[in-house]
C-alpha cells in the first residue's frame, strides 16, 4: 500500500505537482509511519513548494528514525538553506558527508551553503573570494585526469582554446564567473570536480536507474530530488537551468500573445489612471483571455475596487489566488491579493472576512499597511460586535431578574443577571451600581467601587452610585475617601433628598476614624500622620496653613471658614486623624 502511494506521489513529483506529491507521501506515511524515506521524499515536495518550516520538520524526523543515512541530513541541509539558517545548514551537509563523503547531492549543497555564506560576507564588507571559494578547484592536481576519464569532458581536451581558457582559470579564480557564463563547457568541468552531474536528473529513482544501466551500485532507496533552497547567484541558476530549444509554433504564438496581453494591460493601466473603470476592466479581461498571467486579475481587481464592485474585487482576488497557487507565484503576489480581498470585505461592513483576509495577508507578506488595516478592522469588529448585541428590552429583563435575585439572596445569580443588562445597555448606570450592591454583599469592595466609577461616568449626577462606593471604601477602612464620596454625594444631592443618609454615612466614617486611633500615645499619632499622605497633603496646603495658624488665636475663625464645604471637609479629617484636637 505505502509503495504503491509513494510511486504515484514520485509520478506526481516528476510532473511538477508538488502538493499532489505532498499529500500522497502524506497518505503513504499514514499508512507506514516508520518508514524515513516518505518523510525524506515530502520533505523534498515541500522545499520544492518553498514550504521550508514543513520540509524542516520532515528531514528532522527522517533524521530521528534514520540517524546513519546521509541523504536524511542532506534534506536537513536544503530545508535550513531554505529558512535561511546558513550555519545549521553548512552542519547538516557537513554530517551527511561524515556518513557518505561521496555524496553528489550533499556536495552540491555544501558548495551552495558555503556561496551564500560567501555572498553575505562580502554584502557585510568582509571580502571575500569572488568565486565563492569555487575557484581554487581548479587548481586540483588531478583535474586533467578527472576530465579526461568522464566521457563528457573528455573531449575538451582536444580543444586548444578551451585548453588555454582553462589554463587561465587555474591562474586567475577571479575570471571564472566570466568564463562559465560565455563558455557552458565549465559548468560540466564545475561538476565533474564536484562529483555532480549538472544535467539535474529528475529523482533519485532516475539518479539510480541509470547508474545500473552502466553498471554502477545503487547504495540508495531515496525517491525524490534535493533541489536547492535558494540559488546563490546568476551562474548557479545558469546551472539548473536547461538548453533552450528552438521555438516552435506554438511556443511563438503564445509569445505572441503575451505581447499582445501586456499591451492590452498598458491600455487598461492608462485607463485605470484616468478612473474610466468600466474601460479599464475590459482591457484587463481581454488580457486575461490571451494570456494567463495573475497581474492581469490583480489589476482588474483594483478597478473593480474602485469602481465601488467590491463583490467583483473579491470573486478576482480569489480567481488570482487560485491561478497563483497553480504557477507558484510570488509571495509578495498573493499576500497584495489577500489585502486588496480584506478592504473589499471592510467596504462592505463584513469585518470578521475583513480580518481574516488582512490575517491571510500578513501570513503571506508583512507590510506596515495591512498591519495598520488589520488593527483597525479588529477594533471595528469588536465594536460592531457590541453593538449587535445592545438591546434596551432585554437589558430591562435582565435588570427586573438581577433585582429579583437580589431579594432573593442569590448575589451571584444577581451579578450575572446585572452583567448581562450592562452588555445590553453600557449607558445605563443603574447596571454598574446594582451590580456593585452584590458584589458588596459579596465583600468584593475593590470590585464594587469601580463598577460605581464606571455608573458615575455615566452619570454624574447618580447620587445612589456615590453612596454605594461610600459604603464599599468604609468597609475597605478607607475612611478618608469614604468621606469624599460622601462630600461628593452631597455636592450632586441638590434637593437634599439623601441629605440625612450621607451625613449618617459621613458620621459613621469620623467616628470610626475617632475609634481606630483610641488610646493611642502623642507618638504614635505622629507616626500614624506621617504614614498619611492624604493628611499630610493638607498640611502642605499653604491656605490650610495660614488657616490653622489663624485657628490658633482665634478659635472662632475656625468656624467662619467650615462654611465652606471644601474647608470644612479637610478640617473634618484633621481632626479625626488627631491633628486638630478640641477642648484642650
Amino acid at each position: 500500500m505505502a509503495d504503491a502511494l509513494k510511486a504515484e506521489g514520485n509520478k506526481l513529483f516528476a510532473a511538477k505537482d508538488f502538493q499532489g506529491a505532498a499529500e500522497k507521501f502524506s497518505e503513504a506515511i499514514d499508512a507506514e509511519p516508520t518508514n524515513h524515506v516518505l518523510y525524506s521524499n515530502r520533505s523534498g515536495a515541500y522545499a520544492s513548494l518553498k514550504q521550508f518550516d514543513k520540509a524542516l520538520e520532515d528531514a528532522n524526523k527522517t533524521t530521528e528514525i534514520k540517524p546513519d543515512w546521509a541523504k536524511g541530513w542532506g534534506r536537513k541541509g536544503a530545508a535550513l538553506h531554505g529558512t535561511g539558517d546558513l550555519v545549521a545548514s553548512l552542519d547538516a551537509y557537513e554530517e551527511a558527508l561524515k556518513l557518505d563523503p561521496a555524496n553528489a547531492q550533499a556536495k552540491s549543497g555544501l558548495a551552495s551553503v558555503q556561496k551564500a555564506i560567501d555572498a553575505e560576507a562580502r554584502a557585510d564588507g568582509m571580502g571575500g573570494d569572488p568565486s565563492g571559494g569555487l575557484g581554487s578547484m581548479f587548481n586540483d592536481p588531478q583535474l586533467y585526469q578527472k576530465l579526461a576519464k568522464n566521457p563528457k569532458t573528455g573531449p575538451y581536451l582536444a580543444d586548444s582554446a578551451f585548453m588555454n581558457k582553462l589554463a587561465n582559470m587555474r591562474n586567475n579564480p577571479q575570471a571564472m564567473s566570466t568564463e562559465m557564463m560565455s563558455d557552458p563547457r565549465f559548468l560540466q568541468v564545475m561538476g565533474v570536480m564536484l562529483g555532480v552531474d549538472m544535467s539535474m536528473a529528475e529523482t533519485d529513482d532516475a539518479e539510480a536507474a541509470a547508474a545500473r544501466a552502466m553498471g554502477g551500485k545503487d547504495g540508495d532507496d531515496e525517491d525524490m530530488p534535493m533541489p536547492d533552497a535558494r540559488p546563490a547567484s546568476k551562474v548557479e541558476e545558469a546551472k539548473e537551468e536547461p538548453e533552450p530549444e528552438p521555438e516552435d509554433e506554438e511556443a511563438v504564438a503564445a509569445k505572441k500573445a503575451k505581447e499582445e496581453a501586456d499591451k492590452e494591460k498598458t491600455e487598461g493601466t492608462a485607463l485605470y489612471k484616468k478612473r474610466q473603470f468600466d474601460d479599464a476592466i475590459s482591457h484587463y479581461t481581454k488580457a486575461w483571455d490571451l494570456h494567463k498571467d495573475m497581474t492581469y486579475l490583480t489589476n482588474r481587481s483594483a478597478a473593480q475596487f474602485e469602481k465601488g464592485d467590491y463583490q467583483a474585487c473579491v470573486d478576482d482576488c480569489k480567481q488570482a489566488i487560485e491561478y497563483g497557487r497553480e504557477v507558484l507565484a510570488d509571495f509578495k503576489l498573493i499576500a497584495k491579493a489577500f489585502g486588496r480581498m480584506g478592504s473589499a470585505y471592510e467596504k462592505m461592513g463584513d469585518m470578521a472576512n475583513a480580518v481574516e483576509y488582512y490575517q491571510r495577508s500578513l501570513t503571506e507578506h508583512r507590510t506596515p499597511d495591512i498591519l495598520n488595516k488589520l488593527r483597525a478592522a479588529e477594533k471595528a469588529k469588536t465594536k460592531a460586535e457590541k453593538d449587535a448585541y445592545l438591546d434596551p428590552q432585554k437589558a430591562e429583563e435582565a435588570r427586573e431578574l438581577g433585582n429579583q435575585k437580589f431579594k432573593d439572596a442569590d448575589w451571584p445569580a444577581a451579578v450575572e443577571a446585572y452583567s448581562e443588562m450592562i452588555k445590553r445597555a453600557p449607558e445605563d448606570p443603574r447596571g454598574y451600581s446594582n451590580r456593585a450592591a452584590c458584589l458588596i454583599k459579596l465583600l468584593t469592595f475593590p470590585s464594587a467601587v469601580t463598577d460605581c466609577d464606571l455608573a458615575i461616568k455615566q452619570d454624574p449626577s447618580f447620587i445612589r452610585a456615590y453612596l454605594r462606593k461610600a459604603q464599599a471604601l468604609f468597609a475597605m477602612k478607607e475612611y478618608n475617601k469614604c468621606i469624599d464620596a460622601c462630600e461628593e454625594a452631597s455636592a450632586k444631592d441638590t434637593e437634599g433628598k439623601n441629605a440625612r443618609e450621607i451625613q449618617q454615612q459621613s458620621e459613621k466614617a469620623l467616628q470610626a476614624q475617632f475609634a481606630s486611633r483610641e488610646g493611642e500615645t502623642d507618638e504614635q499619632a505622629q507616626e500614624r500622620i506621617q504614614r498619611d499622605p492624604e493628611i499630610l497633603q493638607i498640611l502642605q496646603d499653604p491656605v490650610m496653613n495660614s488657616i490653622l495658624q489663624q485657628a490658633k488665636g482665634d478659635p472662632a475663625a475656625l468656624q467662619d471658614h467650615m462654611k465652606n464645604p471644601a474647608i470644612r471637609s479637610k478640617v473634618q479629617k484633621l481632626m479625626a486623624a488627631g491633628v486638630i484636637r478640641m477642648g484642650r
